[in-house]
């Protein structure tokens, strides 16, 4: 029995060292002081613009009509010339109509972009620069016996900048003829040059649907988002 209460109270005293040895152990399960995480990437510049909201319309005949647009990107690109006036886009888009009615949808669907200029100098003069110079003979100031004669050669520059009011300029770039519920259009990195623009330019796509039936046309208007560039 001796012997039996040895081994027992030896089982419990390693038992006690065997937890005070876990708790005062340190955790090195998970760094108390972690790294910062780095900051993430900044996505890059494609381009992408949101687009607007779609344009819905119902019909006294019975028609439900929507058209819109996704996927919109325009792309600043460099121009070939080193001219400020000159600006460059790579314009892409998917621009789509659904159509609902009492007989099959025929009709056209037109799309393109809308380019906005505040100063227009392509019709213009432009920058212009005249100048004037002459000779008038003066009298000086005096000395004994008479006046010393004086010179003066007057010059004077002009320099004329010739501006006019900004302008809007539609350009289409697809017009398609259809017949079914949901025509559409996909731009793929249409190339669009502005010239002759100075200050700040703006552009933005545009969409047209035209419902055709034997009675009756409906035209229905898309507008995208403004971009100034």
């Amino acid at each position: 029995m001796t012997r039996v209460a040895v081994a027992v109270r030896r089982a419990a005293v390693l038992a006690v060292c065997l937890v005070m040895s876990a708790t005062t152990a340190p955790f090195t399960g998970a760094d108390p002081n972690p790294a910062p995480a780095p900051p993430d990437a900044a996505p890059p510049a494609d381009g992408r613009v949101p687009s607007g909201n779609p344009a819905t319309v119902n019909t006294p005949d019975g028609w439900n009509l929507l058209l819109g647009a996704r996927d919109e990107m325009q792309i600043p690109v460099a121009p070939l010339t080193t001219a400020v006036s000159s600006r460059e886009y790579l314009a892409s888009g998917t621009f789509f109509a659904w159509l609902k009615g009492p007989e099959e949808p025929r009709g056209v669907l037109e799309v393109g972009y809308e380019i906005g200029c505040g100063i227009d100098m392509s019709t213009s003069n432009g920058v212009t620069m005249a100048g004037s110079a002459g000779v008038n003979p003066g009298v000086g100031f005096p000395l004994t016996g008479g006046f010393i004669p004086l010179v003066t050669v007057p010059v004077n520059g002009v320099i004329t900048v010739g501006l006019k009011p900004g302008l809007v300029i539609v350009v289409p770039v697809d017009k398609k003829e259809f017949k079914g519920a949901n025509p559409w259009v996909m731009i793929n990195k249409f190339h669009v040059k502005i010239d002759g623009c100075v200050g700040q330019s703006f552009i933005r796509s545009y969409a047209t649907l035209t419902r055709q039936t034997d009675q009756s046309d409906v035209v229905l208007s898309y507008v995208g988002v403004t971009k100034a560039v």
